[in-house]
């Protein structure tokens, strides 16, 4: 029998998988874990939500929409986009229907990257954009941000990441994984390098829901950038809809139709029955979120004293739902520190270099898990490092 040859591509071949995932297959395994791994709300979605998808699903609502999304839909999208961050969007030409926001992060890379362009990509971050721009035949050049800025990025930071290939620079703020949110002070000095320097921006919103200290600001919403900005957010973590598969990209026309084009090719559209549902998300459901976002900021809180209780250094962060510790004062990895604290305690947490190199030193813990779980896990972290 002639050798196969290999019908791999390379280049995915060379994207390692999710750190994320690496821990919860072995947690997956084991009895009496208490996991803060995940970045699933522990809500149910709203009962009115899920009664519009049942709706929908009695009624025989089961066809294909529009590739752009049910029309209602956009339109529901449009009125929450300027209501929420201030910008009108055309709920026909610039609103978009992914599956998730992690749909449109990957369109809107393929869309906008010729082979080579650059791509200023603050860490620790979501796992997904460094895989995506490599992926878009992209240059990923990650910026190390830095704990003693509470990981905002700075224009300092940026200018020293910029060459004449640079295009886009990817923002999520709320972060994953620490948390940190940007106020419009500190975006305005962002937005004046990028129209200076004519960039584009990808905006990930998805915690916009989740600001403990204000209301959310988008970078989108500053002079110069609206046209500069792709806005993706969705509904998986501020309506609890994970399972949905639901998200949004808003932008200018001229980056939207494209986006519509390789979407039509690759997905034909969004989930049917979620997209009913989200229209009611975004009418009706304004208190459900509140109450959602008053219990998250309780928890944060209760995790912020006991870190300091246990001495155990974290910056405040004021978005999404992660906490950012430092561990370096034990003298391990943040892979070893997470291995070991699952094998002997039976709690499972992520280590921070699943962001980037420069999560070295920290953990991700969610706090997206009921007080009861948060105080077990207290008990089994104190316990774990009165040992080291």
């Amino acid at each position: 029998m002639t050798a196969m040859r290999n019908p791999l591509s390379q280049k995915i071949v060379g994207i390692p998988p999710s750190g994320i995932r690496k821990f919860f297959d072995v947690a997956a395994t084991m009895e009496d874990v208490i996991s803060l791994g995940v970045g699933e709300p522990d809500f149910d979605t709203p009962w009115m939500v899920r009664a519009a998808g049942i709706l929908s699903l009695e009624k025989g609502q089961t066809t294909y929409t529009s590739n752009s999304g049910l029309q209602e839909l956009r339109d529901q999208i449009s009125a929450y986009m300027k209501r929420s961050i201030h910008i009108d969007y055309d709920p026909v030409s610039e609103v978009l229907v992914t599956v998730g926001g992690s749909e449109a992060i990957d369109a809107a890379l393929r869309c906008m990257i010729d082979p080579g362009d650059e791509v200023l990509l603050p860490e620790p971050s979501f796992v997904s954009y460094h895989p995506c721009t490599v992926m878009a035949d992209g240059v990923p050049v990650v910026i190390p941000l830095q704990n003693k800025n509470d990981f905002k990025v700075t224009v300092e930071e940026l200018q020293a990441a910029l060459t004449p290939k640079t295009k886009i620079l990817i923002l999520s703020f709320p972060n994953n994984p620490t948390g940190a949110i940007m106020t419009r002070e500190e975006l305005k000095p962002i937005a004046e390098f990028v129209v200076e320097n004519d960039l584009y921006v990808i905006s990930d919103e998805i915690y916009s829901e989740l600001n403990y200290l204000d209301k959310h600001v988008s970078i989108a919403s500053l002079p110069g950038m609206r046209d500069r900005t792709i806005v993706i957010n969705g509904f998986s973590k501020g309506f609890a809809m994970t399972g949905w598969r639901l998200g949004w990209a808003c932008g200018p026309k001229l980056i939207i139709e494209e986006m519509l084009k390789l979407h039509q090719y690759a997905i034909m559209c969004a989930p049917t029955t979620s997209q009913y549902a989200a229209i009611v998300a975004l009418k009706d459901c304004e208190d459900d979120v509140a109450e959602m976002r008053a219990a998250y900021n309780e928890r944060r809180q209760f995790l912020m004293t006991e870190f300091e209780r246990l001495g155990l250094k974290c910056f405040e962060p004021f978005g999404a739902f992660y906490v950012f510790p430092s561990i370096e004062q034990f003298g391990m990895t943040s892979e070893e520190f997470a291995t070991r604290i699952l094998h002997e305690e039976r709690l499972a947490v992520v280590p921070g270099t699943a962001f980037g190199a420069s999560g070295e030193g920290f953990l991700r813990i969610s706090y997206a898990y009921s007080i009861e779980n948060l105080k077990e896990a207290i008990v089994r972290l104190e316990r774990f490092i009165s040992k080291l």
